[in-house]
């Protein structure tokens, strides 16, 4: 709550909630509280009853049936692939990329399918109350440019591949396309950029090795699909002698700002790799259960502290990127592999999906909760539907309801992108008739 605020004091904005869910503490659920809002910082949570008698507040909005909680975080996905949502549905990993994701990718990508696929992604995140995503795929500087123009908050991970893509002619390139991206767009408080080498199996020791210098030097997130199939990792036993992530970590590639994307292959000893390391786990479990990927142990994974955040991935390995329904799925899926059913209850599930990610890219201090002097990027769900009716306990309603349907509000920093349910930043119709047209290109013989 805040504290010892002057009378009177004038703030941007009050939103009085029956609920506000901040995260951090763990646990904590206040009632009948405001969010109280200056520029584009949370100033403090104090009790309705008080909020005329300390503040002054520009604009106080009153969503008395609703709760408050942090934008959600989708810690990994491919946002230009929803033009590609439902393209090759029902196929194994293998045949997926190779004989229909990649080949489609090599014939249309271009910063125009970037461009139009991120903002229908956008779209997409913000009516189901994501409010920061990290993203990897080609011409990143296409998907920074719909970021800005529809003030989403976003980590660009600028993918890097030994061979040459639509993008950039060799990993070299990469590196310094996404670099020189990086010095340019700096100074934008909504962006920030990562690393992302693929896969182990697409980039090189000789490639890797350069990129660890780069990250001890410049201390950036690294973001990797790493353990993502039982064949994978067959493959770098044989090739390598060694775990993909034993490999990463004798080329100095494991550290706290290392996101391993899907991880759904492990042992003990990578366990204790990602604890003595700090690395994060990235968790897509609907992705991983459409292609059959395998199943991370959430539960084991967090029984070690490892930090766990999710992600959706792209929307052609999942057909949607609505990040509540990764948490109720992840929630369930860790419950069956441990055989317990307490195990990562909601109040975990909601973490992995806000501060959790927010650790994982390195944003803490910014995002992942409602605490005073962070990013005002948060939400609001209407819990006043039948299906979200009665509200025994709100974080369980949240992660096992309808609750992305239900979200009516979305701010970031302290801006409104979706207000009953309306976007303002993005045009709903003209995105529906650019996805069409994409459509018909594709499918064309």
């Amino acid at each position: 709550m805040s504290q010892n605020q002057p009378e009177n004091h004038t703030i941007d904005l009050a939103v009085s909630a029956r609920w506000i869910v901040p995260v951090v503490p763990r646990g904590r659920v206040l009632e009948f509280c405001s969010l109280l809002i200056n520029d584009d910082c949370i100033v403090g949570i104090c009790p309705q009853a008080e909020i005329g008698k300390r503040y002054h507040a520009q604009q106080h909005l009153q969503l008395a049936d609703s709760v408050l909680l942090p934008g959600l975080i989708n810690a990994h996905g491919h946002a230009p692939m929803t033009l590609l949502r439902g393209y090759a549905d029902d196929l194994p990993l293998e045949s997926w990329l190779n004989n229909y994701i990649w080949p489609t990718e090599q014939r249309w990508v271009s910063p125009e399918f970037v461009a139009d696929g991120s903002e229908l992604a956008i779209a997409e995140m913000l009516q189901s109350g994501t409010t920061c995503f990290s993203d990897m795929y080609f011409f990143p500087e296409s998907t920074a440019e719909v970021c800005h123009k529809a003030g989403m908050r976003a980590q660009l991970n600028f993918p890097v591949f030994e061979f040459a893509n639509a993008w950039a002619d060799s990993a070299d390139d990469c590196i310094h396309k996404g670099l020189s991206l990086r010095d340019e767009l700096r100074s934008n408080p909504l962006l920030s950029f990562a690393f992302g080498p693929h896969a182990p199996y697409t980039v090189s020791d000789a490639t890797f090795r350069k990129i660890a210098t780069y990250l001890a030097e410049l201390q950036m997130p690294m973001h990797i699909h790493l353990h993502e199939t039982a064949q994978e990792v067959a493959d770098s036993i044989k090739e390598h002698g060694e775990r993909p992530i034993e490999r990463l970590a004798k080329l100095d590639l494991l550290g706290p700002l290392t996101q391993c994307v899907h991880f759904t292959q492990v042992t003990s000893q990578d366990i204790e790799l990602l604890q003595t390391w700090q690395s994060s786990v990235i968790h897509c479990p609907h992705s991983n259960l459409k292609l059959a990927s395998g199943f991370t142990p959430v539960q084991k994974l967090l029984n070690a502290n490892v930090r766990v955040a999710l992600g959706t991935d792209g929307a052609a390995s999942n057909n949607s990127l609505n990040m509540f329904s990764e948490m109720k799925t992840a929630a369930l899926l860790a419950k069956t592999l441990a055989e317990r059913a307490d195990a990562c209850p909601a109040e975990s599930a909601l973490e992995m999906a806000t501060i959790k990610g927010a650790e994982a890219l390195g944003l803490e201090a910014l995002i992942g909760s409602l605490e005073p002097g962070k990013q005002a990027d948060f939400i609001a769900v209407d819990m006043s539907h039948a299906d979200m009716q009665p509200v025994y306990d709100v974080v369980s309603q949240l992660v096992y309801g309808a609750a992305a349907s239900r979200v009516s509000h979305v701010w970031i920093a302290g801006r409104p992108l979706l207000e009953n349910n309306r976007l303002l930043s993005l045009d709903a119709q003209a995105l529906k008739q650019k996805a069409q047209l994409w459509q018909q290109k594709i499918t064309q013989r």
